[in-house]
């Protein structure tokens, strides 16, 4: 049976943005949390390794496959840092006014915050957990 790899763990946030190399990164990883835990009005928890997620939620898809995963969530990895939302048509419209970044399904990559938005920002953390709340009403 398949098992996650991203849970949550007992990790520190802490310890774990102490553990970036880039200055600039972890300043950023500080102000993101400070962000995170302001618009969720949930605590940081380590999910894996390397994801800071705030608030969490069980998902269950038709094909049988479930698991918990955070409302939101960021890690600040070495190449971008990575920002986790839901996938939609609002989001679409968040993002033509972010600022510099790059998207894949459900993540946006940033090189660094003052590349972005910061209220742009706080509406696309709202946004997912509206989503996820709406889509998995447990939430």
């Amino acid at each position: 049976m398949y098992e996650l790899k991203t849970k949550e763990t007992d990790v520190s946030v802490i310890e774990f943005i102490e553990s970036v190399d880039h200055p600039k990164k972890r300043e950023d990883a500080y102000r993101l949390l400070d962000i995170f835990t302001e618009v969720s009005g949930h605590e940081a928890k380590m999910w894996g390794p390397s994801i800071i997620g705030f608030g969490r939620y069980h998902y269950k898809y038709q094909t049988g496959h479930e698991g918990d995963a955070p409302l939101v969530g960021y890690s600040p990895r070495k190449a971008k840092i990575s920002l986790y939302f839901a996938p939609g048509d609002e989001r679409e419209q968040l993002l033509q006014q972010f600022g510099k970044h790059t998207t894949g399904k459900a993540c946006v990559y940033i090189n660094k915050l003052d590349d972005v938005d910061e209220d742009i920002l706080k509406a696309l953390i709202q946004q997912t957990i509206d989503f996820v709340q709406k889509t998995y009403p447990d939430a």
